[in-house]
């Protein structure tokens, strides 16, 4: 087995509310996760299944833990039924910058590079 390639590019991009970026979510998973990198999405295992919006709503507040900030700043832009998904991280547009994103972009590499995954 090899090494996941990590330099992956995750789609990440400014939007006037805030930061807007990709996941891929795997519903009915054995546990919540992240587990790497789906084309340019996170790829997220949820254990709540894709059912009247339970998955949807466990993926907010999962990614909240994750990011280490409010689930009520989060918001699932589009994708709402589907497994692909662009979510939005609000913060203030005044602090919108550079900076911020890329702050944001390194705890993305924290999370992804902290994983032990392998493709074969």
């Amino acid at each position: 087995m090899l090494p996941a390639n990590k330099n992956q590019m995750i789609s990440i991009r400014k939007h006037s509310q805030g930061i807007v970026f990709k996941i891929f979510v795997q519903p009915r998973s054995s546990s919540n996760k992240i587990v790497g990198v789906y084309g340019d999405a996170i790829k997220v295992k949820i254990t709540a299944p894709p059912v009247g919006g339970a998955a949807n709503q466990m993926c907010i507040k999962f990614l909240a833990k994750q990011l280490a900030t409010s689930p009520r700043l989060l918001e699932i832009i589009s994708g709402h039924n589907g497994r692909s998904k662009k979510i939005l991280l609000r913060s203030d547009p005044a602090n919108a910058s550079e900076n911020e994103l890329q702050r944001f972009r390194q705890k993305i590499d924290h999370l992804i590079g902290n994983l032990n995954f392998c493709v074969n």
